[in-house]
């Protein structure tokens, strides 16, 4: 191979490992869906809240909460670690840096009469942390007028 015809070679190699993008993290689908499973799943919300949540942008929207992780892990996710409160994921929708959990919750899994409630999560990624979430909740009823479960 001639001197020149390597050397433009080789520019051209380096020309197109330059061009390659640096490996993209996690997608916000995949670090809701770790912080949701570890959080509700397998019931360990303050380890989720601390790898998963940012540490000092987190909005809630949940009227019943505060801003910020810290008042995540004292609320809720102490409410998760000393109750039997165990959410079930049935769908995660994603667009974006917004990811929806569509999940069956119930308070007491192991009592046959809780028929639970279906919440939707939604969450706002930004730089590989949550940084804001929405949600909304609605029991499910002894009958319905349909045949349809609602997961």
């Amino acid at each position: 191979m001639a001197p020149w015809f390597r050397a433009r070679f080789v520019l051209a190699l380096l020309g197109a490992l330059v061009a390659i993008p640096a490996a993209a993290g996690p997608s916000p689908k995949h670090i809701v869906t770790a912080f949701f499973d570890l959080a509700f799943v397998q019931r360990k919300p303050t380890e989720a809240a601390r790898k998963y949540i940012s540490p000092d942008q987190y909005i809630q929207h949940n009227p019943g909460g505060a801003d910020g992780r810290a008042s995540f892990i004292e609320g809720f996710a102490a409410y998760v670690e000393k109750t039997s409160y165990r959410c079930d994921i049935k769908r995660v929708i994603a667009e974006g840096a917004l990811v929806v959990v569509h999940n069956h919750c119930k308070e007491n899994p192991a009592d046959a009469s809780d028929r639970g409630s279906a919440v939707m999560d939604i969450f706002r990624v930004e730089k590989g942390l949550i940084v804001e979430h929405w949600d909304v909740e609605q029991a499910v009823p002894a009958q319905a007028k349909n045949r349809n479960t609602m997961f």
